[in-house]
């Protein structure tokens, strides 16, 4: 499971992330003996666990997590790839990157402050990426020596919050990084419901991608003209969902060809079939047209094929968006140029809800737009296909990414459609 932990500054992110990895026996004999030793030399009682993932010179130095820190860990039960984002405002786009291939999120709320603004912001984005399965996790409750009626009150607040942005099935938890209390460790007799590594242990697994309909992005074409393979035409990729066999028609989009797949070139050789996460090269039975950029979909259930996209984007620039603004669009494989549209509506995070707001979007703003492209693309609504359905818009003259786009979109709700 791909879990990401995220909450407002100081929130206990960092500690949170290190008491799961002490707690499941994560962590090497001579990185615990050099962090404690770093421990002592900051003035810490004991071991300060946020150091297990504040890695950077510039965050122990600060005491703050600046960039997304990825650990491992692991129960009997089940293995975890764990992304820890920054809580400062001007670092949230590096939680829209560690959410953006979570199954689990963990937002820590601090019991004595409450729900923040960076609560409500993380909750949407949450919402946002379509992340599974949402934990609310209210931190520090032996400041407040545990009191109940204290975390009921947050809880509320939570609850408000998550059905304000349409996260339906949501989980809280009350915890004590520092202690282990609630984390691994049992909490008082009033709480109820299991710990919070219990609860990720339970948690339902992500509908398997190998489920889904096929989608291939081209990557590359291999024409190695070699004297053994003097004809040899393969389609080099990654299965971004579902299983495509040999046998199998495929159709190329945008270009709209058809063929059947004639042989699956594995690394080990030849393989009958191919499924999501794998890399293979497709040979194909026509000698098709078929570039870098071109997804192939089955012929059941295509792709969707759009010179205009509708949808949300999550503005990670310091530099303003402006309307009619060249940018590049990726879509999977495929870049091509396209026009900003002038902002339709933007998400206020205090208030919630979206409002008829025109003006540029700024450095963390959540924006609808509709951006007009120079060529056709393959897309797919995001909530269907999370692999098809996202995109990023990037600046043609530094190559700087601007923001991260959902086609579509999804926040307080119904699905809006392509």
């Amino acid at each position: 499971m791909r879990l990401v932990v995220a909450g407002s500054v100081d929130d206990g992110k960092s500690t949170l992330v290190g008491r799961l990895l002490h707690d499941t026996k994560s962590i090497l004999a001579d990185q615990y003996d050099a962090l404690e030793h770093v421990s002592r030399n900051r003035g810490a009682d004991g071991f300060d666990l946020a150091l297990l993932t504040d890695g950077l010179r510039a965050e122990r130095e600060q005491g703050i997590t600046i960039d997304v820190a990825y650990r491992y860990f692991a129960t009997p039960r089940r293995s975890f790839v764990l992304a820890d984002t920054p809580g400062h405002v001007q670092y949230t786009r590096n939680t829209v990157t560690g959410a953006s291939t979570a199954d689990a999120a963990v937002i820590l709320v601090d019991v004595r402050n409450g729900v923040s603004v960076q609560t409500r912001r993380h909750a949407a984005v949450m919402s946002l990426l379509r992340v599974p399965h949402v934990v609310f996790a209210v931190n520090k409750m032996d400041a407040v020596e545990w009191d109940q009626a204290r975390f009921d009150e947050v809880v509320a607040d939570v609850r408000r919050v998550a059905k304000r942005v349409g996260l339906d099935q949501i989980e809280v938890v009350p915890v004590s990084a520092l202690t282990g209390e609630g984390v691994a460790a049992p909490g008082p007799d009033w709480v109820e419901g299991p710990t919070l590594l219990s609860l990720l242990e339970q948690l339902p697994a992500r509908r398997s991608l190998t489920d889904e309909a096929l989608r291939f992005a081209v990557q590359l074409v291999l024409r190695p003209r070699t004297d053994d393979h003097p004809d040899y035409r393969g389609l080099a990729g990654r299965v971004g969902s579902g299983t495509v066999r040999v046998g199998d028609e495929v159709v190329a989009q945008p270009s709209g060809l058809r063929s059947t797949v004639a042989a699956i070139d594995g690394p080990r050789g030849e393989q009958a079939e191919a499924t999501a996460g794998q890399s293979v090269t497709l040979r194909l039975a026509d000698e098709l047209d078929v570039a870098r950029g071109e997804v192939l979909s089955s012929a059941q259930d295509q792709a969707g094929v759009v010179r205009v996209i509708e949808g949300v984007l999550c503005w990670l620039s310091e530099d303003a968006g402006r309307d009619r603004q060249r940018v590049l669009v990726k879509v999977g494989t495929r870049v091509t140029r396209g026009l900003i549209g002038p902002v339709e509506e933007r998400w206020h995070v205090d208030d919630q809800r979206w409002d008829r707001d025109a003006a540029p979007l700024e450095l963390n703003d959540i924006g609808r737009v509709t951006i007009q492209l120079a060529d056709p693309v393959a897309v797919d609504g995001y909530a269907q296909h999370r692999h098809t359905g996202g995109f990023l818009v990037i600046d043609p003259d530094s190559g700087v990414t601007l923001a991260a786009g959902m086609a579509g979109g999804h926040l307080g709700e119904p699905q809006l459609m392509i």
